[in-house]
C-alpha cells in the first residue's frame, strides 16, 4: 500500500537555477548517482548508469516573480493554474540542487533516505522522500520483471513501529508524462500513480483539474520496518485497482518469531531480499503464476517461514484478496511487470492509521500507538532506512545459491559455500566502493574471495585467504577483495 503525500514543497531553494514554464534548463536538477545492475545468467551483472530523481511534488512551483503557484493549505493557485496551458505559461518548476536537504543521500550502489532532516534551527521537520529510478536518457528506468527477479540489501534497523521503508514498482509513462505542458518529464519526478488511485494536485506532470485519481498497476517488493514485513500485488483494471492486495505477511500467517530483532531474519543487521516472478514457461512472456521470496543474512540463504517456501501463488491470492480475481490476479500483475514498470523508494508514516495495517494486531507485534509520527519524532528523529546492491534479471543470476558441500562462483562475481545441511552461503554485493582496506592476522577461519569480512552486526569471519584484503564498502558491509 503506497503512501499517499500531500504536495510537499522543497525548502532548500537557495542556489537553485530557475527553469521556464515547466521546461527546465537541462542543468536544474542535480540527481544522486545510483549504481544498480542487470544481470544475465550468460554475461553476468552489469553496472548501468542510473540515477534517482524526487517526486515532483517536492519541486516548486513559482511565478516569474518567485510568488508561489500553491496556496497555503498546499492547493494549486486556480487564478494562476486554471487549465493546463495557462498553468504551463504561468508557473516555473525549479530544479533540485540539494537531496541532502530532502533526507536523501547516496555512495556509489547505496542509498539512505531519512524520515526526518534538521531545519536552519536544529529542528527536526518531516522529509519523508519518494524517489524514482532514472536512466542516463533522462526518462525512467523500465524493470520488465516477468519471468525475472529483483535482488537487494536493506537495513531497516532504525525504522520503528510505524515507520514504512518501501521498495515498489508502479507502471507508471517512462517519460514522466512529458508533454507541451510538462518538458520536465521524469527528470523532475513527474508522473506518479499507483494502485491507491491517488488525486494529487499534478496528474502525469500536468495541472490536475478535473481532481481525478490516477491509478496504475503496483506492485509492493518491500514494505516494512524493523518490527514487520509484506510484499504485495495490486493488479489493476482501466478504471480500478486492487487496493488492498493479497499481502504475504509472516507474522499473519502465525510465524511471529520468524521476522524482526533477533529473528531468523534479524533486523537489528542488514539483509539481502530475493523477489522472483515466476512464470507458467518459465519465460519472460509467460502467464505469472507466483511471486517467491527469498531472504539472505550474514552470507547465509535464511530458511523460508513457511515449509512450503515463502511463495505467494494466484490460488493463494485469491483466497487471502475476495477481490484479487476481478482484478485479474497475478496474470494482470505479470502483464505490468512485462510490460515495465518504474522502480520506487519511499519512507513515510501515517498520521492518521499510524501503519496499524501493516504491524499491529494480527500483522505485527506493535501496539495501535506506537507509530503515532508524534512519538516517532520524539523518539527516533534519525530514523532511516538503507537500500544497496540492487540488481534485477534472469532468475538465479543476481544472487548465489546451491547445495552440498563446496564453492562455486555465480556469475555476478559472488562466492558461494554450502554447508553439509544444504545451507547456502553468499557474499550478495555486485561490487563495492573502496574506502579503506585493512588486513587481518586473527586465529581462525578465513573467508573466501568476495565473501563478507566485517560491517555493523558481521559475526563470521574477519581474515582472508590469502592473498586477499577485507575492503570496507560501508559501515555494514566489507569483502575480501
Amino acid at each position: 500500500m503506497a503512501p499517499r503525500f500531500a504536495s510537499v514543497l522543497a525548502v532548500a531553494l537557495a542556489g537553485c537555477q530557475l527553469a521556464i514554464a515547466q521546461n527546465p534548463d537541462d542543468t536544474a536538477e542535480v540527481h544522486p548517482k545510483l549504481t544498480t545492475y542487470k544481470c544475465t545468467k550468460a554475461g553476468g551483472c552489469v553496472a548501468q548508469d542510473t540515477s534517482v530523481v524526487i517526486d515532483w511534488n517536492y519541486h516548486w512551483f513559482h511565478t516569474a516573480d518567485w510568488l508561489s503557484c500553491t496556496t497555503a493549505s498546499g492547493a494549486i493557485n486556480t487564478t494562476l493554474c486554471p487549465d493546463e496551458a495557462t498553468c504551463a505559461k504561468n508557473c516555473f518548476v525549479q530544479g533540485d540542487t540539494n537531496y541532502t536537504a530532502n533526507g536523501v543521500t547516496t555512495s556509489g550502489d547505496t542509498l539512505t533516505m531519512y524520515q526526518y532532516t534538521k531545519n536552519s534551527d536544529g529542528a527536526y521537520q518531516n522529509a519523508s522522500p519518494r524517489l524514482y529510478l532514472l536512466g542516463s536518457d533522462g526518462n525512467y528506468e523500465m524493470l520488465q520483471l516477468n519471468g525475472q527477479e529483483l535482488t537487494f540489501t536493506v537495513d531497516l534497523s532504525q525504522l520503528p513501529c510505524g515507520e514504512n521503508g518501501a521498495l515498489y514498482l508502479g507502471e507508471m509513462d517512462k517519460t514522466g508524462g512529458r508533454s507541451e505542458y510538462n518538458q520536465g518529464g521524469a527528470n523532475y519526478g513527474g508522473g506518479y500513480c499507483d494502485a491507491q488511485c491517488p488525486v494529487q494536485n499534478w496528474r502525469n506532470g500536468t495541472v490536475n483539474t478535473s481532481g481525478a485519481g490516477y491509478c496504475c498497476n503496483e506492485m509492493d517488493i518491500l514494505e516494512a520496518n524493523s518490527k514487520a514485513i509484506a510484499f504485495t500485488p495490486h493488479p489493476c483494471t482501466d478504471s480500478d485497482c486492487d487496493r488492498n492486495g493479497c499481502g504475504f505477511n509472516p507474522y499473519s500467517q502465525g510465524y511471529h518469531n520468524y521476522y524482526g530483532p533477533g529473528g531468523t531474519v534479524d533486523t537489528t543487521k542488514p539483509f539481502t531480499v530475493v523477489t522472483q516472478f515466476n512464470t507458467n514457461d518459465g519465460t519472460a512472456s509467460g502467464t505469472l503464476t507466483s511471486i517467491t521470496r527469498k531472504y539472505l543474512q550474514n552470507g547465509v540463504v535464511v530458511a523460508s517461514a513457511n515449509t512450503g517456501g515463502d511463495t505467494l501463488t494466484s490460488e493463494m491470492c485469491n483466497s487471502l484478496d475476495s477481490t484479487a480475481a476481478a482484478f485479474g490476479g497475478l496474470a494482470t500483475s505479470g502483464k505490468a511487470l512485462a510490460r515495465g514498470m518504474v522502480l520506487t523508494f519511499a519512507i513515510w508514516n501515517d498520521a492518521t492509521g499510524y501503519m496499524n495495517w501493516l504491524d499491529t494486531g494480527s500483522n505485527g507485534p506493535c501496539s495501535t500507538t506506537e507509530g503515532n509520527p508524534s512519538l516517532i519524532i520524539q523518539n527516533n528523529p534519525t530514523t532511516h532506512v538503507v537500500f544497496s546492491g540492487i540488481r534485477w534479471g534472469d532468475i538465479g543470476s543476481t544472487f548465489s545459491s546451491g547445495s552440498g558441500s563446496g564453492t562455486t562462483t555465480s556469475k555476478a562475481g559472488t562466492t558461494l559455500t554450502t554447508s553439509k545441511a544444504s545451507t547456502a552461503t553468499a557474499s550478495t554485493k555486485a561490487t563495492t566502493t573502496t574506502k579503506a582496506s585493512t588486513t587481518s592476522s586473527a586465529a581462525g577461519p578465513a573467508q573466501t574471495h568476495y565473501g563478507q569480512c566485517g560491517g555493523k552486526g558481521w559475526t563470521g569471519p574477519t581474515a582472508c585467504v590469502s592473498p586477499y584484503k577485507c575492503v570496507v564498502s560501508n559501515d555494514y558491509y566489507s569483502q575480501c577483495l
